[in-house]
């Protein structure tokens, strides 16, 4: 599966975003994306199957329990294919700080003035 496939999908982002915090147990991941999503554990289940076989998470055992995590090499890669483009916001980006830069010293100097 293509590594936009599969952050295409707003169920695996959000698993990605609650385990950039940190290894996750299944058991908690499926509490939180089932009352955020409404969705089954086997589904839950299946989108963690998903993570792990396209390498963006990894998991291991801990007891009884699976213990998940990010696996960052393929969001490395992801970074990478969209350098080709940051050259199309960091411009921007950069305008949009010298225009409040500006604001903030128009600003200032209004209240300075008596």
């Amino acid at each position: 599966m293509h590594a936009f496939d599969v952050l295409g999908d707003p169920v695996r982002r959000r698993i990605l975003e609650l385990l950039a915090d940190g290894e996750q147990a299944s058991g908690e991941l499926t509490a939180a994306i089932q009352a955020e999503f409404g969705i089954s554990q086997p589904a839950v289940s299946a989108h963690l199957r998903v993570l792990r076989e396209s390498g963006f998470a990894t998991v291991r055992a801990a007891g009884a329990r699976r213990l998940y995590a990010v696996d960052t090499a393929p969001l490395r890669e992801v970074d990478e294919w969209l350098g080709q483009f940051r050259r199309f916001w960091e411009q921007r980006l950069d305008a949009l700080a010298t225009e409040l830069a500006r604001g903030c010293r128009d600003r200032r100097r209004e209240t300075e003035e008596p």
